[in-house]
């Protein structure tokens, strides 16, 4: 589903790279529960849209996946970058960060690795360098 609403929020964020290009990953709480049931994925890079992550998972997926398979992909790179470190550029216990509107949300049929919902779009962190934002070599493509 597209969305018309941007969001503003502070918390844990993983910076890491895929493809070349640089992501953030955030978590967004619904209520007062606090259990960080919506993933925030988005491009850091400058000049990458946030269309740019689910053409990666197009072409990473098969090619009859659904939009919440495609979700659940995005949601496994980011959560394998947070769990296992694996390219990450830095990662951040407490920082601001904020979802420019316009970006697609998925809410999937069931919990998917913690998370009740996914939410897309260009990401904004504070406090980030150009060099950590800037694009990475990569020997692979998507």
């Amino acid at each position: 589903m597209p969305s018309d609403e941007g969001l503003t929020g502070s918390g844990r964020v993983t910076v890491f790279a895929m493809f070349g290009v640089v992501f953030g990953y955030a978590t967004h709480h619904l209520d007062e529960r606090r259990i960080g049931d919506v993933a925030i994925v988005g491009p850091l890079t400058p000049g990458v849209e946030w269309g740019r992550l689910w053409q990666m998972a197009r072409n990473c997926g098969r090619p009859t996946a659904s939009e919440n398979e495609l979700a659940q992909w995005v949601l496994t790179q980011a959560t394998r970058a947070f769990v296992c470190r694996s390219d990450v550029i830095v990662h951040f216990p407490e920082q601001g960060w904020k979802l420019e509107p316009g970006g697609k949300r998925v809410r999937f049929d069931a919990t998917y690795a913690n998370r009740d919902q996914l939410w897309t779009g260009n990401l904004t962190v504070e406090g980030l360098t150009p060099d950590q934002v800037s694009p990475r070599p990569s020997i692979y493509t998507a």
